[in-house]
């Protein structure tokens, strides 16, 4: 599939890019798993569901932008994702949490319609650093 236009992925709301988003990140996730060894079915599941858990993505949203990690257009996107009407919130989350969640999936679908490649792997390298980076705390 192409990228679609600039103009026309701006048009969109902030839940359809975390739709989008949402499963782009499971595959970077999967992929990211599987190339790091792991390979038995159901620790590929719990681990890429600590991953993708809104908790999670909630975390990493916040470290990055306190990194600065985000263009202003990026920023926008964010915003957008994070202020979106998210009809029902999931039982195991609070609503700001979930926000935060939706935010860093719209930014993640954001890029991957606009086929920014290069920008979307940058982003998910920085997001499995600062996973590794958070069991490492755990265990320390």
């Amino acid at each position: 599939m192409g990228a679609l236009n600039r103009n026309d992925v701006k048009q969109l709301s902030g839940m359809t890019l975390a739709y989008m988003g949402d499963a782009v990140m499971e595959q970077y996730v999967r992929e990211h798993l599987i190339m790091s060894g792991q390979v038995k079915p159901n620790m590929l599941h719990r681990l890429a569901t600590s991953h993708v858990s809104a908790k999670s993505q909630a975390k990493l949203l916040t470290k990055l932008q306190e990194e600065n990690f985000f263009t202003e257009e990026e920023q926008a996107v964010i915003r957008r994702g994070r202020n979106a009407n998210q009809g029902s919130v999931p039982k195991n989350t609070d609503i700001h949490t979930y926000r935060h969640a939706t935010a860093l999936e719209a930014i993640i679908g954001f890029l991957y319609l606009t086929g920014e490649k290069e920008r979307l792997d940058e982003l998910m390298s920085s997001i499995f650093a600062q996973s590794e980076e958070g069991k490492e705390d755990k265990h320390s």
